[in-house]
């Protein structure tokens, strides 16, 4: 998920709120290994968050449910001014040195 948060006042709230109520909420509704939210270094209005799942099936399972409706729901209610999208991806491989 991108999220785009353009008031520079807003960013350390909605940080926060990412971190103690979205993200514990959106790990256990979508059964993920684990989160990561990132700010960008070369846009500080934009925030990502990433999500490990087990596999491929488990990731459908998690953006096609009920539950991801509920936490859009959420979002919108909490940040309705603030836009995202959302892309899936898959590891190509993994490279250690």
């Amino acid at each position: 998920m991108v999220a785009n948060v353009p008031d520079a006042s807003r960013r350390q709230a909605f940080d926060q709120w990412y971190r103690d109520v979205r993200l514990p909420d959106a790990i256990r509704s979508f059964g993920a290994r684990k989160a990561w939210p990132l700010w960008s270094l070369s846009d500080p209005a934009v925030h990502q968050a990433m999500y490990q799942f087990d596999d491929a099936a488990a990731l459908e399972r998690a953006v096609d449910g009920d539950e991801m409706k509920r936490l859009i729901a959420d979002f919108n209610r909490d940040w309705p001014d603030v836009t995202r999208t959302r892309e899936s991806f898959t590891v190509a491989e993994a490279l250690a040195v």
